[in-house]
């Protein structure tokens, strides 16, 4: 189990990479305390995804995550750099200041993806069920679109609609724009599994059914025995599971599209010719 957990990664490169964390009850030092349990999951250059790490502490604090996304790096996950953009593209997550201070700090040419399912929820605890629900559905609209261009007018068309009625909602999407809209640079044919947590989403809830069964874990160790066995599982399925995440050809677009990015003449330089 630890040769899995420890295992290098640098065998390929991860465009996407998916991050979460779930809460379990642990005896430690005599007493049950809640750890946070985080999970990074990842999509390879070839398409497929896998597991890359996981991690026990006691809160999900900046250091915590800053220390987990440290661990992946020196396992070799490749950074994306101004000259070679085959690294991590985009980190998908929820609004968690840990984890986009982390992200910033140690893999600098990503970008961030806020979860849409997670602002909705956002949205929801703000308006209450019922009142949140029409915004929702406007919200969506966002999403429904098929180019870059109409992905940012609408949801610039969607915060002006809301600002009479609603300027809480409207100050919380605009505040939040780069970071929802961080799938529009990418493939059209990401985009629906990128701009959620709802894939790791579905892992965590196996990891909350198998945890559910001991309740309590009598130690540390314990937890990264049955859990880590859980993820390994998952791994092997997905590993030599038939169908790819993305096919080959969306892959190919999304390294022609990381390229042209870097390609791009820089503003200062422009300024200069």
């Amino acid at each position: 189990m630890q040769e899995f957990l420890h295992r290098r990664i640098d065998h390929t490169w991860f465009p996407y990479l998916f991050l979460d964390a779930t809460y379990l009850d642990v005896r430690h030092r005599g007493r049950v305390v809640s750890q946070a349990l985080v999970v990074a999951t990842g999509v390879s250059g070839e398409g497929r995804r896998e597991i890359l790490g996981m991690a026990l502490g006691d809160a999900e604090t900046t250091d915590f995550w800053t220390e987990f996304l440290r661990g992946l790096r020196d396992r070799g996950l490749k950074v994306a750099t101004d000259t070679d953009p085959l690294g991590v593209a985009l980190v998908t997550s929820d609004a968690h200041a840990g984890i986009k201070a982390a992200v910033k700090a140690i893999l600098p040419g990503a970008g961030w993806q806020r979860c849409r399912v997670h602002f909705a929820r956002n949205v929801t605890q703000k308006l209450g069920s019922a009142r949140s629900k029409p915004v929702n559905a406007l919200i969506s609209t966002i999403f429904a679109q098929t180019t870059p261009e109409s992905v940012i007018a609408q949801y610039h068309q969607v915060a002006d609609s809301l600002r009479g009625s609603f300027p809480e909602i409207t100050a919380m999407l605009e505040a939040a724009e780069p970071d929802l809209t961080g799938f529009a640079s990418l493939p059209r044919e990401h985009w629906q599994k990128v701009w959620s947590n709802n894939p790791i989403e579905r892992l965590n809830r196996e990891i909350k059914r198998r945890a559910d069964v001991v309740q309590i874990f009598p130690d540390r160790d314990s937890v990264t025995r049955l859990i880590g066995a859980v993820l390994q599982e998952q791994h092997e399925e997905w590993s030599y599971g038939e169908r790819r995440y993305f096919s080959d050809v969306s892959m190919r677009k999304l390294v022609h599209t990381l390229h042209d990015h870097t390609e791009q003449p820089r503003p200062e330089l422009l300024l200069t010719a």
